[in-house]
């Protein structure tokens, strides 16, 4: 079993990896920049150490900085968490190479899903759905038009190194081609270190639909899919479990699916893969994140799991705590996230929190590392906590969830409170029938 974890990373997520090892009598030690050295993790953790200034590249993201403090604290294994160097197969490739325990996927897995061309080309093999697209990646503008005439406007532009939805650019039609091609590929260079982009067909009015998986190397099982639709710019808002718009049916192909081609790879620890389903339920694979997500919390809660004690437990050796025939979804979970934003322009809110309330109470689980006094830095990333709710129904799990944002007050910093209320409390939403279009189309955002 893991004697002593390092967690690489700040904030909610290494808080929640931080309990989880807790609870597993693994000794936790804490890498941190300057201007978190008063964060609530570094000051629950059993050992401490700072990496660096501020700036991520030069902290979170320096991995001789990293492996050093793993040295000096005598860590055997390290837990990425998500964002900074949890998709970096380098990073696991080092830790591994130093007689360490990666808690996280093959560094091949890694690899593999990054590459958002290949790990294309890899699920369709496995007999996994795509959307048609161009083979392999588009470096000119001129190959860009014929795939574009080929397949039929609208299409996507998509790094091929990319997440997050940066690199990204939706096209409607030939006169946009080649302003939006050049632009995309400066963005996804300045991001990823990569002009490379591919193209897809863009499915108007979608619904993002993801499947979870564990595996252990030998096996793997899908637990369940959540609804990640309502979006701004490809980035999530609010996320709920199970989705709400696909069939059983659809569910059941989707997971079984899934579930083959991650038997075939023989992943190992949490994989994501992610589609999006047309209205007719028809679904397409777009991507796989090889790390735990944001959003995780949903499928633990109608799960009854804790997806990062089995990342912990299989990075051990130990194998999963479950088994597939016990995994019995009950409930509906929805999970709103609170950032320190404009919630009309988006642009960041950085400061000091000066007041700080979010409820708690039956069917409502809160996820955050901050605090009354907390200083909101301008270096990371704004999300200040999650909001999860819980209910035997939908209809349940949205009432309280609509009760804890409004009873919600946080002052010193802006938030998209606002946003989050109008969000859930609008009748599209509560239909469950809303696409990736519905901020665009229904609030002009």
């Amino acid at each position: 079993m893991i004697k002593k974890l390092l967690i690489a990373n700040r904030g909610e997520i290494a808080l929640r990896i931080m309990s989880a090892a807790k609870e597993l009598g693994i000794k936790t030690v804490m890498v941190y920049s300057e201007p978190d050295k008063n964060s609530m993790p570094v000051q629950l953790a059993d050992e401490a150490h700072c990496i660096g200034p501020a700036q991520p590249s030069e902290s979170y993201l320096n991995i001789p900085a990293i492996m050093t403090a793993a040295e000096l604290s005598g860590a055997d294994a390290i837990h990425p968490g998500y964002g900074f160097l949890s998709e970096n197969p380098r990073f696991a490739e080092i830790v591994e190479s130093s007689g360490l325990i990666y808690v996280g996927p093959k560094p091949e897995h890694i690899k593999l899903m990054g590459d958002k061309q290949l790990a294309r080309g890899t699920m369709e093999s496995l007999g996994v759905p795509i959307l048609p697209g161009s083979n392999g990646v588009v470096k000119r503008i001129g190959d860009a038009r014929r795939t574009a005439s080929k397949i039929g406007y609208p299409i996507i532009l998509k790094a091929v190194a990319g997440g997050g939805g940066r690199g990204m650019r939706i096209i409607n039609s030939s006169a946009e081609l080649e302003e939006s091609f050049n632009t995309a590929q400066r963005e996804s260079y300045m991001a990823f270190g990569s002009p490379e982009l591919y193209i897809e067909k863009y499915i108007e009015r979608a619904h993002h639909v993801e499947v979870q998986v564990i595996g252990d190397g030998t096996k793997a099982i899908s637990i369940g899919d959540r609804e990640c639709s309502m979006q701004r710019r490809h980035q999530k808002i609010v996320e709920e479990a199970p989705s709400p718009f696909i069939s059983q049916a659809t569910r059941k192909k989707m997971l079984e699916t899934v579930e083959k081609a991650a038997m075939h790879l023989k992943v190992r620890s949490l994989i994501t893969f992610e589609f999006l389903v047309d209205d007719k339920e028809d679904f397409y694979f777009i991507e796989a994140n090889t790390r735990i997500q944001v959003e995780h919390a949903v499928t633990e809660q109608v799960n009854w799991l804790d997806l990062v004690k089995e990342q912990l437990l299989i990075a051990s050796g130990k194998g999963f705590s479950f088994v597939k025939e016990g995994i019995n979804h009950r409930g509906h979970a929805i999970e709103a996230r609170i950032n320190a934003e404009d919630p009309r322009t988006f642009s960041p809110s950085p400061g000091k929190i000066q007041f700080l309330f979010i409820p708690g109470g039956n069917g409502i689980r809160v996820d955050t590392a901050v605090f009354q006094g907390y200083e909101v830095s301008p270096y990371y990333d704004s999300m200040l906590a999650k909001v999860i709710s819980y209910g035997r129904t939908r209809d349940e799990a949205l009432k309280k969830l609509e009760t804890a944002i409004n009873h919600t007050s946080i002052v010193g910093v802006k938030t998209n409170l606002p946003l989050l209320l109008s969000l859930i409390k609008s009748p599209e939403f509560k239909s469950g029938n809303y696409t990736t279009r519905f901020l665009e189309e229904e609030f002009n955002w």
